[in-house]
């Protein structure tokens, strides 16, 4: 997506538990034990000593090396997102062909049986959930061997559902798929299999069983979509969790401390503010909301009218993003929150940048919290909602940006996970609501 500013992409992870190299530290014990509850799953950071990809990824990096190596992120995010649009056809303004782009989080799902453990990326704006399969071209070492499994089978072409499978077509009556993914590309047959999460079984789950990859942005070992679609997950297991779900996300600074991802309506927060959920038929995927100002402060910004406006023709608004990290507004809303987040640290303060954040400090920041102004709920972000601060040195940098200005994200503002850390997010689509409530992730 040309002219985008990038922006750091910090990557964090969803597992429920975790290999053998946390063990070495007390404190991962938790995470090896069992989960007696059918509809609760642990988070946790993915560079935690108790990760089991921290011992994939064993170096460190200085934390502005982090910020210069991995800025394209959420570029490529944004190109998913675009994606959407030009996926389903609906807005020809959108160019992108891509459908995937690698997601935040990771859960721990059991497929096949007997069950076979993977860790399947979590990603609330996508539809279509894929794993690696025996015998896949470009895969990692970890993929689901469906030769082991009693329940696998493969779609036909002849079954509706392969009309759901964006870029479908046939090899011998067999529904196949051949994705974009950033740089990468994705490919395989749509596939049933029975897939676990905690305890609870989906049998004959839809997935895409993939047997090529050529390139290396994508999830190591699958992404289990959350979107609204009718090939997600929540429309898949609807029968279950009743389109229901909720999670709190750690804070990446948290190197013990998991978070949790919570399935049905059971177990759901009861006093938590909400707000109307909208759909967009255009970008139906999508969790919308409607976002009607910020402050700074105690201080409404000034923001030009129509900035946060809901518009089903053209895709604008405001979303719910997981696999997005830093949150993005539209560039005249943007200006103007970064304006006054600048007037409150004085005229007399240096303002400098760091690869897509264009507001940073060496002195302490003075702004106790942003609040995020939503139809009927507002949502009082601390510091570490909205600022990220080096851990070597005393930079500290709005951890927001604006949208960028292609035709089809220039008009979208994406509420991302660094916003949601340590907030319980709940989806309740039957009732047409989001809902947010301060809640420790630890």
């Amino acid at each position: 997506m040309e002219g985008f500013i990038n922006i750091l992409s910090l990557s964090l992870l969803l597992i429920l538990s975790l290999a053998q190299g946390g063990l070495t530290n007390p404190n991962c014990a938790k995470f090896h034990q069992d989960n007696k509850d059918s509809s609760t799953l642990q988070v946790i950071y993915v560079d935690s000593p108790c990760s089991p990809l921290k011992q994939q990824n064993a170096h460190s990096l200085s934390w502005v090396d982090s910020v210069l190596q991995m800025q394209n992120k959420d570029t490529n995010r944004l190109q998913f997102l675009a994606s959407l649009v030009a996926g389903r056809s609906f807005v020809p303004i959108a160019s992108g062909r891509q459908i995937l782009q690698t997601p935040t989080y990771i859960v721990k799902a059991k497929i096949g049986t007997p069950p076979q453990t993977l860790l399947v990326a979590l990603d609330n704006s996508n539809d279509f959930s894929w794993f690696p399969c025996g015998g896949c071209v470009g895969c990692s070492s970890n993929v689901l061997s469906y030769d082991k499994s009693t329940t696998f089978s493969n779609v036909s072409c002849e079954r509706a559902s392969c009309s759901l499978v964006p870029r479908r077509d046939c090899d011998a009556a067999t529904c196949t798929f051949n994705l974009t993914y950033g740089g990468s590309s994705v490919g395989g047959t749509l596939s049933s299999e029975t897939l676990t999460l905690a305890t609870d079984p989906i049998p004959e789950f839809l997935f895409g069983c993939v047997k090529k990859i050529s390139g290396s942005n994508t999830p190591s070992q699958g992404l289990l979509a959350l979107g609204r679609g009718l090939l997600s997950f929540i429309s898949q297991s609807e029968s279950l969790y009743k389109s229901t779900f909720s999670y709190c996300l750690p804070s990446y600074k948290s190197p013990n401390f998991s978070g949790t991802l919570r399935l049905g309506p059971n177990g759901q927060p009861q006093r938590i503010k909400t707000t109307p959920l909208l759909r967009n038929p255009r970008r139906s995927s999508f969790y919308y909301v409607n976002l009607v100002g910020v402050k700074v402060g105690k201080r409404i910004v000034d923001i030009p009218a129509g900035a946060f406006s809901f518009n089903s023709n053209t895709g604008a608004g405001t979303i719910i993003d997981s696999g997005t990290v830093f949150t993005r507004l539209v560039e005249p809303a943007y200006t103007a929150v970064r304006n006054e987040f600048r007037r409150r640290m004085g005229r007399n303060t240096t303002v400098t940048s760091l690869g897509g954040f264009d507001t940073c400090y060496t002195v302490p920041i003075t702004i106790p919290t942003i609040t995020l102004m939503f139809a009927g709920m507002n949502v009082t972000l601390p510091q570490d909602n909205f600022l990220i601060k080096s851990s070597s040195s005393s930079t500290t940098c709005l951890a927001m940006a604006a949208s960028p200005a292609d035709p089809v994200n220039s008009v979208l503002n994406v509420i991302a996970s660094w916003q949601q850390q340590n907030h319980r997010i709940l989806f309740d689509v039957p009732n047409s609501r989001v809902g947010v409530a301060r809640e420790t992730c630890s």
